[in-house]
């Protein structure tokens, strides 16, 4: 062989080496072939995985399973169509690992297919696609004509009230709506699948007063709307014709109310099989390094809502409900009952408690809430998933309060493009929403957002295989200052790759000089 040859031969082997020795530097970060576990599992459950496996060869289940997911109303995650495809692809793939950590994508790779969904929910006049975008109008004109019960009842729920007639509602007397069933909550699948939780024993019983409370608080919210004509709601000899003014009249009246900030894992299916809990979390890329690994922390989305507690006096005969607030997926910023029994994997938080004025405060902020997306729907009714996504997620109403009330927010994601909340009638809110981190443009969420959003401060609660360890790794990194960003640990090894790169090819210029005089001088 050559001088030259022998030279070229001998820098290619250095340059591998580089390659290689770098490669294994990165390499000693650890695994090398991380598996995604299985269990620990808390009793009676089961994950999407596990009952998966079982099911995906009965013909027909994965496409009902789908179409159940498909445009769904009850989940905390926009299953468009790229997210049903990977979702499907996994299962006829049985792609287990990717199911019990789907999607894994980060937000700013989850907007693009919502934007996309968007534009196929969306439709023109004529019925066919409209793909000149979302459907969303930036510059949509304040709709200040009178408001009716017809334009109104796709976005919230009023119960036996109307828009155009005038009542006072006697809340001392017992409500005379229906107890709780599962009707038109739980369906059955098919083999041995169900979809849908049954009644919380605690709140269910609970149920009638609970409903006519929510349907009163969102008649009193729309109050506030263009010709609405007024309700009045009434307890003992206090009345209320807004939201914070009826629990006003509820501890005036001996009521004891508390209003709660609620965390929880989002149950994205509500299955069950063979009377077992379906673990089925959505897990979110949260672009933090897990010390130790090369892997970033994937987390549950977490759903958050507002809770109010109403208890009668305990010396006379009073109203006994519960009620939440949050936007849904359903296209609706309204008060609902929450009377289902959780899956016990979904655990729960009260981040904060609010009592006296501050039980009044908050529920102010939601009244105003509840008007200023009722004016986005009425300017906007084309907004694809009756606005959920670009007019925020369940978090982003929540973590505005949240802001308001205590100068700090502990929840991610937030989704809303603040840009759409321009109307001057809803300044107060429009401030709120300006206030909160965005998260849809690719921005590093903090620490604090990712641990408030948790439905639990004992990560050992946590029942997910595998997330409380990765959980503990990243909270201790945080707190000695070591936490590294995914996208700042992939450019140190890039730098450290090259750096090998030219460490070889230094190397080989030396030792290629060396022989070059050695060979002259012979």
């Amino acid at each position: 062989m050559r001088f030259n040859e022998r030279m070229q031969m001998t820098g290619l082997r250095l340059c591998v080496l580089g390659v290689v020795v770098s490669l294994a530097l990165a390499g000693c970060m650890g695994d090398r072939s991380y598996v995604v576990p299985e269990e620990p599992l808390p009793p009676n459950t089961i994950l999407l995985s596990g009952m998966m496996r079982e099911l995906s060869a009965t013909p027909g289940f994965t496409d009902s399973l789908i179409a159940q997911l498909n445009g769904d109303k009850q989940g905390p995650a926009l299953m468009s169509p790229r997210l049903i495809k990977t979702l499907k692809d996994m299962v006829l793939g049985k792609d287990w690992q990717g199911l019990d950590r789907f999607p894994g994508w980060t937000l700013a790779g989850i907007n693009p297919t919502v934007k996309i969904a968007g534009r196929i929910v969306t439709r023109k006049d004529d019925g066919t696609p409209d793909q000149s975008g979302t459907g969303v109008s930036e510059s949509a004109p304040v709709d200040d004509a009178a408001v009716t019960t017809e334009r109104v009842k796709s976005y919230i729920d009023l119960g036996p009230y109307t828009l155009e007639h005038a009542e006072t509602v006697d809340l001392t007397k017992p409500s005379t709506l229906p107890g709780f069933t599962t009707a038109g909550i739980v369906s059955e699948l098919g083999a041995g699948v169900t979809r849908g939780d049954g009644p919380n024993a605690t709140l269910a019983p609970l149920h009638a007063e609970s409903q006519r409370l929510a349907d009163v608080m969102n008649r009193l919210s729309m109050n506030a709307l263009s010709g609405a004509r007024p309700v009045t709601a009434s307890i003992g000899t206090h009345a209320a014709t807004t939201p914070e003014e009826m629990i006003a009249a509820l501890t005036a009246s001996g009521h004891t109310v508390n209003v709660y900030d609620a965390r929880y894992f989002a149950n994205f299916g509500h299955f069950h099989y063979k009377g077992q809990e379906v673990m089925m979390p959505f897990f979110i890329d949260s672009q933090i390094a897990i010390p130790g690994t090369k892997r970033s922390l994937l987390v549950p989305v977490s759903h958050a809502e507002y809770e109010w507690e109403i208890r009668a006096p305990k010396d006379r005969p009073g109203i006994n409900a519960n009620i939440s607030w949050y936007f849904g997926i359903d296209g609706k910023s309204q008060f609902r009952t929450m009377d289902t029994q959780d899956q016990a994997w979904v655990l729960g938080r009260r981040a904060h408690t609010y009592t006296g004025n501050d039980a009044v405060e908050v529920t102010r902020l939601v009244g105003k809430m509840v008007v200023a997306f009722m004016h986005q729907h009425l300017r906007r009714p084309d907004l694809p998933f009756g606005g959920y996504y670009p007019l925020g997620v369940c978090q982003d109403g929540v973590a505005a309060i949240e802001k308001k009330m205590t100068g700090s927010d502990t929840l991610f994601p937030n989704t809303a493009d603040t840009s759409l909340f321009d109307d001057p009638r809803d300044a107060e809110v429009n401030a709120m929403m300006s206030a909160i981190p965005k998260d849809t443009d690719g921005g590093l969420p903090s620490p604090e957002r990712i641990f408030g959003s948790l439905p639990t401060g004992d990560l050992n609660a946590i029942t997910i295989p595998g997330l409380a360890d990765d959980l503990t790794r990243v909270k201790t990194a945080w707190q000695d200052g070591s936490l590294e960003r995914t996208p700042a640990w992939m450019r140190r090894m890039l730098l450290r790759l090259i750096g090998m790169i030219a460490f070889g090819l230094l190397a080989w210029l030396v030792i290629w000089r060396r022989r070059r005089h050695a060979h002259r001088a012979q």
